[in-house]
Protein backbone atom coordinates (compact mmCIF):
# COMPACT_ATOMS: atom_id res chain seq x y z
CA UNK A 1 0.00 0.00 0.00
CA UNK A 2 1.33 3.43 -0.94
CA UNK A 3 0.92 6.91 1.35
CA UNK A 4 -1.38 8.33 -1.27
CA UNK A 5 -3.56 5.73 -0.62
CA UNK A 6 -3.49 6.31 3.03
CA UNK A 7 -4.35 9.82 2.69
CA UNK A 8 -6.95 9.02 0.82
CA UNK A 9 -8.50 7.43 3.82
CA UNK A 10 -8.12 10.33 5.61
CA UNK A 11 -9.98 13.48 6.24
CA UNK A 12 -9.01 16.07 4.01
CA UNK A 13 -8.74 18.88 6.61
CA UNK A 14 -5.30 19.75 5.81
CA UNK A 15 -2.04 19.65 7.52
CA UNK A 16 -2.43 21.48 11.20
CA UNK A 17 0.24 23.78 11.34
CA UNK A 18 1.64 26.56 14.31
CA UNK A 19 4.18 29.38 13.56
CA UNK A 20 7.44 28.84 15.09
CA UNK A 21 6.81 31.72 17.66
CA UNK A 22 3.69 30.54 18.56
CA UNK A 23 3.88 29.68 22.47
CA UNK A 24 3.94 26.16 24.04
CA UNK A 25 0.93 26.78 25.55
CA UNK A 26 -1.12 27.74 22.28
CA UNK A 27 0.73 24.28 21.13
CA UNK A 28 -1.29 22.61 23.39
CA UNK A 29 -4.39 24.32 22.64
CA UNK A 30 -4.33 23.71 19.19
CA UNK A 31 -3.88 19.94 20.16
CA UNK A 32 -6.09 19.46 22.58
CA UNK A 33 -9.12 21.35 20.81
CA UNK A 34 -8.30 19.14 16.75
CA UNK A 35 -7.47 15.75 19.19
CA UNK A 36 -4.58 15.52 17.71
CA UNK A 37 -0.93 13.83 18.67
CA UNK A 38 1.23 16.34 16.67
CA UNK A 39 1.46 19.65 14.79
CA UNK A 40 3.75 20.85 12.06
CA UNK A 41 5.84 23.90 12.99
CA UNK A 42 5.64 26.08 9.56
CA UNK A 43 6.64 29.51 8.76
CA UNK A 44 4.68 28.90 5.88
CA UNK A 45 2.05 26.08 6.02
CA UNK A 46 3.67 24.71 3.55
CA UNK A 47 7.02 23.35 4.11
CA UNK A 48 7.89 21.97 7.61
CA UNK A 49 10.46 23.47 10.02
CA UNK A 50 10.04 21.50 13.18
CA UNK A 51 7.40 19.08 14.15
CA UNK A 52 5.87 19.31 18.26
CA UNK A 53 4.50 16.63 19.80
CA UNK A 54 2.37 16.08 22.83
CA UNK A 55 5.16 13.93 24.44
CA UNK A 56 7.77 17.41 23.48
CA UNK A 57 5.34 19.03 25.63
CA UNK A 58 5.24 16.79 28.83
CA UNK A 59 8.77 16.17 28.51
CA UNK A 60 9.66 19.46 29.03
CA UNK A 61 6.71 19.53 31.86
CA UNK A 62 8.67 17.23 33.70
CA UNK A 63 12.25 18.90 33.12
CA UNK A 64 11.11 21.89 33.84
CA UNK A 65 7.62 22.48 35.17
CA UNK A 66 4.65 24.87 33.54
CA UNK A 67 7.22 27.43 32.92
CA UNK A 68 8.08 25.87 29.69
CA UNK A 69 4.56 26.67 28.39
CA UNK A 70 5.24 30.37 27.66
CA UNK A 71 8.24 29.16 25.91
CA UNK A 72 8.02 29.16 21.98
CA UNK A 73 7.49 25.93 20.21
CA UNK A 74 10.60 26.53 18.25
CA UNK A 75 13.08 26.19 21.24
CA UNK A 76 10.97 22.66 22.62
CA UNK A 77 10.02 20.58 18.62
CA UNK A 78 12.26 18.50 16.72
CA UNK A 79 14.07 20.21 14.24
CA UNK A 80 15.00 17.38 12.18
CA UNK A 81 12.19 15.94 10.27
CA UNK A 82 11.75 13.03 8.37
CA UNK A 83 9.18 13.24 5.65
CA UNK A 84 8.02 11.00 2.80
CA UNK A 85 6.58 11.33 -0.43
CA UNK A 86 3.03 9.88 -1.67
CA UNK A 87 4.25 7.09 -3.39
CA UNK A 88 6.19 5.60 -0.62
CA UNK A 89 5.25 2.24 0.76
CA UNK A 90 3.50 1.73 4.16
CA UNK A 91 5.81 -0.96 5.11
CA UNK A 92 9.12 1.31 4.25
CA UNK A 93 7.46 3.64 6.67
CA UNK A 94 6.17 1.82 9.68
CA UNK A 95 9.91 0.29 9.71
CA UNK A 96 11.43 4.38 9.47
CA UNK A 97 9.14 5.27 12.01
CA UNK A 98 9.83 2.67 14.31
CA UNK A 99 13.23 2.60 13.93
CA UNK A 100 13.88 6.82 14.34
CA UNK A 101 10.81 6.56 17.67
CA UNK A 102 8.30 8.73 15.93
CA UNK A 103 4.54 8.74 15.06
CA UNK A 104 3.83 11.68 12.49
CA UNK A 105 5.30 12.26 9.47
CA UNK A 106 4.64 14.71 7.01
CA UNK A 107 3.66 13.93 3.11
CA UNK A 108 5.42 16.09 0.42
CA UNK A 109 5.11 16.55 -3.00
CA UNK A 110 6.89 19.06 -5.11
CA UNK A 111 8.69 20.63 -2.38
CA UNK A 112 5.02 21.19 -0.15
CA UNK A 113 3.40 19.42 2.24
CA UNK A 114 0.06 17.91 1.12
CA UNK A 115 -0.89 15.38 4.36
CA UNK A 116 0.24 14.44 7.34
CA UNK A 117 0.23 10.75 8.41
CA UNK A 118 0.52 8.95 11.53
CA UNK A 119 1.97 5.21 13.06
CA UNK A 120 -1.89 4.59 13.42
CA UNK A 121 -3.19 5.48 9.83
CA UNK A 122 -0.17 2.88 8.55
CA UNK A 123 -1.17 0.48 11.24
CA UNK A 124 -4.88 0.87 10.28
CA UNK A 125 -3.97 0.86 6.31
CA UNK A 126 -1.71 -2.57 6.60
CA UNK A 127 -4.69 -4.17 9.00
CA UNK A 128 -6.84 -3.77 6.38
CA UNK A 129 -4.66 -4.77 3.43
CA UNK A 130 -4.01 -7.74 5.51
CA UNK A 131 -7.40 -8.75 6.37
CA UNK A 132 -8.47 -8.59 2.12
CA UNK A 133 -5.33 -11.12 1.60
CA UNK A 134 -7.25 -13.57 4.33
CA UNK A 135 -10.08 -13.05 2.72
CA UNK A 136 -8.71 -13.41 -1.03
CA UNK A 137 -6.70 -16.79 0.38
CA UNK A 138 -10.24 -18.08 1.82
CA UNK A 139 -12.15 -17.69 -1.23
CA UNK A 140 -9.37 -19.66 -3.03
CA UNK A 141 -9.40 -22.02 -0.84
CA UNK A 142 -13.07 -22.81 -0.05
CA UNK A 143 -13.23 -22.24 -3.91
CA UNK A 144 -15.04 -18.79 -4.63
Amino acid sequence: MLVQQILKTKSDDGVVTVPPGSSVAQAAEVLSSRRIGAVVVSRDGKRPDGMLSERDIVRELGRRGPGCLSDTVESIMTSKIVTCACSDEADGIMQIMTEGRFRHLPVMAEGEMVGLISIGDVVKARLSELSMEKDALEGMIKGF
